[in-house]
């Protein structure tokens, strides 16, 4: 199983992904993230991979990646469309340097889901900007 990790350009926290995403999967569907290059490794990724969003510099919370397929932009640029499951998981918070575009990342690598987290009780009980800033820290 391979995942994706991404920089949420623009984005101030979970809730602000979440309402982003809610308006974006109702005004065009199905809910995706257009990114400009088709991962090579994209048959590793569908319907077992997730992709890993980065707000603010911390791996917070992934969504599971459904389909992957080609589309343009509205300028007729040539993507991909990474269709994503509407469910977003919040994972064990870490501190991610910046990078471009996105970057594969491997099961091993990935940051676990709170609920399996053994810091998952406590800390999924904390809001999400408090988790971030413990990250940040090095205390989370």
């Amino acid at each position: 199983m391979l995942h994706m990790m991404k920089l949420a350009v623009g984005i101030r926290d979970l809730a602000h992904l979440a309402e982003r995403q809610a308006a974006r999967a109702v005004s065009d569907p199905p809910l995706r993230h257009q990114t400009r290059m088709f991962p090579r490794r994209a048959a590793e990724i569908v319907g077992k991979g997730s992709i890993y969003w980065v707000i603010a510099g911390v791996m917070l919370v992934r969504q599971r990646i459904v389909g992957i397929r080609e589309e343009a932009y509205e300028d007729g640029t040539a993507c991909a469309g990474l269709i994503l499951d509407p469910r977003l998981v919040q994972v064990e918070a870490r501190p991610t340097r910046p990078f471009q575009g996105w970057r594969y990342l491997t099961a091993e690598d990935a940051p676990p889901d709170l609920s399996a987290s053994k810091s998952g009780r406590g800390a999924a009980a904390m809001p999400p900007a408090l988790r971030k800033e413990l990250a940040t820290l090095g205390l989370l």
